[in-house]
């Protein structure tokens, strides 16, 4: 036997859940082998699945069909290792794979999930929630990727591979049709154009569906779908050594997403505060009280309906979720066998501009939103290379593959985010809360929301002089409406070169040892320019300048609190005019990384094969693409106060003084290791891998109700006596010497197949993935503290990480009698254990386990020349959230820092929820 090393071989091959009957069926009517036993031949030779040393899931098309997916986020259905989710915008997907992966709402941060369609780097995983037209396979591979594919990837990939031209002549043609108004029209058409030389193919899809969340204010619904999808092929085939693939294709889309839906509004305060130390809760007491914010929302106007699965959005009037997305390119991929080597070489260019308008504050109060005005957008330009050239020496003893990879990426992002009519008014009013829940407080028709009652209550609790200075603060802080960014742009320029070798030493016939190396050169050129018409904001930094700590009439400790409350919400993010005086801020990046593979895999018998592994992956640093990381909003960018301060190891104080220095992160780095059997026999395959990550400088973005943090997160070897579970930026930090991994993903996985006969097949998949923090956390591989919004991380599982997935299928075709019809009975499902949606752990977002089942049932032709089907998805109707999250600005605080802090807890928080049941009827026909 010959050890496969190329993986798309390796995906072909495996037997994966969710395996239709259909595909069984073909096969055994063939009188080919079963499915345990079908070869390929990526590497230009037959592969058995049995002699893969790769953990990897395979889904056909037709896998893709029964369970109705039609882009890479239905494939969570199928394959047990991967959760793929969407937030904000379709353009922040995130694909996680053993539990592992980048929240995508930041451009900034690439994937740690990389994302190829045939064979060209994606540059984002929200960029792959397309849809995909017809398709040979979709393999997910786990781990650390690098010495195969030209992009680099820490935690995983998911490989697309399209169906090709063909010499055959040949189409198909299918409509669905669902609830909601869902309908989905798919074509293809293949043929040979000359002669045995040149076939084309064409491919399209045009999607429309009705919204799932219904705006309560206008009555219009939200989150629908409007897209279509061409993609045209030409391949040429001069010789039987030589072919030529050239693809383009073209999406559209114009659909408004993301709304959001809010969860029950709760308040929380410590009942025992009286005596305890100042951000301590030695007893843990905590109660529920009536939530302030939701009474100033409702001063306001606004509708918040509590129960989210009601699916019921309110939208400020004027503001919304419409945008349009175009995604596109170009590739040409050539194949070259000449004597004992194969040459491969994919070039490739990519276009990507997705609109970015939304009413951001999830509510139809006029906090903040981006309007829909052409000037809030992400851009990405990438233009890619990779060659490969493989052999197989010395009498097959030895085969060997060299390659290179080029990438330039330019980046471009536009935001007009913008406070809105109602910002002033709201943030006054949120503050008067702090003094007094009390509604006699607040007027939030007056400036600083001041009835005469909430004025004298100023004076009263900060005295006639700090009174009278906080006041004027508040009323300047109520005229802070429809203000912000008008185009603010950042550019990043990505240039990726990297050198890559992958061979397998087959020892003896049984035996092999495979050794692959990378080497990347990464470079990023970052520079940002800013447009902003905040002056408030300007104005509030110079009236408060001195009253700020180290200035020279400084508030005492006890009034900082409220006095940086006052300008922090008037320049929050860093939204300020005085931005606009700093001209274009650059900055470089510069990183050279070696990552790797080595594979040792036994054949013992034909059925059995066993394997060891070990892989180090790499994912590049950046910058963080958001103003409000550059510095502290409380000062000028001038002022040498606006200094970003995290503790290291003693009493030392990193210090880093406002700009491009704080949007940097350090790139991640991952070191697997991993044991795999495998048994395969014609009714019944079986492949266990069990594995562990250990992941440094792992790339966290998080989104604390204001602002988003992205820190590298990190262990320590020394205990850190609480420092990174406590109120404080200072403590907790640790020698650069004993950083240590952060996050640590360990577990198992179990996919089985079985096919007792032709026309039936069951499968099972398991996966177990215990992928947690340590138990003691820094922010960076310098040692600094642990952001203390990040306090429930230490020791915790790590977001949108179910402890155990389980997943299944069952598919039967049986033939109807002698007529040549078969029907089609399908169902498969997915349980996910209970998990936290939020980067934070807040307990607010916590998912309690849940299952999604899908259901298709049909009649099909002879030969499956037509098809009538009826299908469900979601069948059960079961509700869940993909992600809940800190509704902007409304409140602060979760039961968590009630508890262990004593602090009063009052923030909303809002869900994008998964799909609701969907219904309805295809019909498909060949030819």
């Amino acid at each position: 036997m010959k050890t496969v090393w190329l993986t798309s071989a390796a995906a072909l091959l495996l037997p994966t859940p969710a395996v239709t009957a259909a595909s069984a069926q073909a096969v055994a009517q063939a009188d080919e082998p079963s499915a345990s036993e079908i070869s390929g031949t990526a590497t230009r030779r037959a592969q058995l699945l049995s002699d893969v040393p790769i953990a990897v899931s395979a889904v056909s098309m037709d896998q893709m069909r029964n369970s109705g997916a039609t882009d890479i986020r239905q494939l969570n259905q199928l394959a047990p290792s991967l959760l793929v989710s969407s937030t904000g915008s379709e353009a922040n997907g995130s694909a996680r794979v053993r539990g592992v992966g980048t929240v995508g709402d930041n451009p900034g941060l690439e994937s740690s999930v990389a994302v190829f369609i045939d064979g060209v780097y994606r540059s984002r995983s929200g960029i792959g929630l397309n849809e995909l037209g017809e398709l040979e396979r979709i393999e997910v591979l786990r781990g650390p990727q690098g010495t195969l594919f030209g992009r680099n990837a820490s935690a995983g990939l998911i490989n697309v591979i399209t169906a090709k031209p063909s010499f055959t002549p040949g189409g198909i043609a299918q409509i669905d049709y669902g609830n909601f108004n869902f309908w989905r029209l798919s074509a293809s058409l293949t043929s040979p154009i000359i002669g045995d030389k040149l076939a084309g193919r064409i491919d399209g899809v045009y999607v429309k569906r009705n919204g799932f969340l219904t705006d309560q204010i206008s009555g219009d619904t939200i989150n629908d779908r409007d897209r279509i999808f061409v993609r045209g092929q030409l391949l040429f085939t001069p010789t039987s050594d030589l072919s030529v693939r050239l693809i383009g294709d073209y999406s559209y889309r114009d659909e408004s997403c993301c709304a959001a839906s809010y969860n029950p509004v709760r308040a929380w305060n410590d009942p025992t505060r009286t005596g305890e130390a100042a951000n301590t809760n030695p007893d843990g007491a905590f109660q529920e009280i009536p939530n302030p914010i939701l009474d100033v929302l409702q001063s306001l106007g606004g509708r918040i309906n509590q129960r989210p699965f009601d699916r019921i959005a309110s939208v400020t009037p004027g503001r919304g979720f419409r945008n349009t997305t175009r995604d596109w390119g170009v590739s040409g991929e050539l194949n070259w066998a000449f004597g004992d080597f194969n040459l491969t070489s994919i070039t490739a260019y990519r276009g990507y501009k997705a609109g970015g308008a939304g009413d951001l504050d999830y509510n139809n109060v006029d906090i903040l939103y981006r309007a829909d005005d052409g000037t809030s957008f992400r851009e990405f330009g990438t233009f890619t290379q990779e060659l490969r050239l493989q052999a197989s020496l010395f009498d097959d003893t030895l085969d060997v593959l060299i390659g290179g990879f080029y990438s330039n990426e330019k980046l471009n992002v536009s935001d007009n985010i913008k406070f809105g009519t109602q910002y002033g008014a709201f943030a006054s009013c949120r503050l008067l809360t702090l003094l007094s829940p009390s509604a006699a407080l607040r007027n939030p028709a007056a400036p600083g929301c001041l009835s005469p009652t909430g004025a004298a209550t100023v004076v009263g609790a900060f005295g006639p002089a700090a009174g009278g200075i906080l006041i004027d603060g508040l009323n300047r802080l109520s005229t802070v409406n429809n203000v912000g960014d008008n185009g603010s742009r950042y550019r990043q320029v990505s240039e990726n070169f990297a050198i890559f070798t992958h061979n397998v030493w087959n020892i003896t016939d049984t035996l092999a040892l495979t050794g692959g190396l990378r080497w990347t050169s990464e470079r990023k050129d970052f520079s940002a320019r800013f447009n902003s018409n905040n002056t408030a904001c300007v104005a509030q930094q110079n009236a408060f300048s001195p009253f700020l700590p180290g200035g020279a009439a400084a508030f005492p400790a006890a009034l900082q609190g409220f006095t940086q409350a006052v300008v922090n919400l008037t320049c929050q993010g860093n939204s300020s005019a005085a931005l606009n005086a700093l001209g274009t801020l650059e900055d470089t990046r510069r990183e050279n990384e070696f990552t790797g593979t080595t594979v040792l895999s036994w054949k013992p018998t034909e059925d059995w094969l066993v394997y060891g592994s070990y892989s180090r992956g790499y994912k590049s640093g950046g910058f963080n693409l958001d103003r409000s990381a550059l510095g502290l909003p409380i000062f000028a960018p001038t002022d040498p106060r606006n200094v970003v301060t995290a503790g290291l190891s003693g009493s030392t104080v990193q210090a880093i003084p406002f700009g491009t220095r704080n949007l940097q992160f350090d790139q991640e780095i991952n070191n697997a290791f991993e044991l795999g059997l495998k048994f395969s026999s014609r009714q019944f395959t079986m492949n266990v891998a069990a594995f562990r990550q250990e992941f440094r400088n792992f790339q966290l973005n998080t989104f604390n109700g204001s602002v988003f943090l992205v820190q590298t997160v990190n262990g320590c070897k020394t205990d850190l006596a609480g420092g990174d579970r406590d109120t404080s930026p200072i403590t907790g930090g640790c020698a650069a010497d004993q950083v240590k991994p952060g996050l640590v993903s360990q577990g198992f996985e179990v996919e089985t197949t079985m096919s007792p006969t032709r026309d039936l097949m069951v499968t099972a998949g398991f996966t177990l993935a215990d992928t947690k923090f340590a138990r003691n956390l820094v922010g960076n591989q310098n040692g600094s503290a642990l952001d203390p919004a990040l306090f429930l991380l230490p020791g915790q599982q790590i977001s949108n990480s179910p402890l155990y997935v389980v997943t299944g299928s069952f598919g039967w075709t049986p033939e109807i009698g002698t007529s040549g019809l078969s029907a089609l009975m399908y169902t498969d499902f997915r349980y996910s254990s209970a998990y936290n949606t939020g980067s934070d752990l807040f307990l607010e977002k916590e998912q309690q386990g849940f299952i999604v089942v899908n259901a298709r049932i049909g009649l099909r032709g002879p030969a499956e020349r037509w098809a009538l089907e009826f299908w469900a998805q979601n069948l059960l109707n079961t509700n869940f959230d993909q992600v809940a999250f800190n509704a902007p600005f409304q409140g602060g605080g979760s039961l968590a820092n009630t508890q262990r802090f004593g602090a009063t807890s009052n923030q909303l928080f809002a869900s994008f929820l998964g799909e609701p049941r969907t219904y309805g009827v295809t019909l498909r026909s060949r030819f």
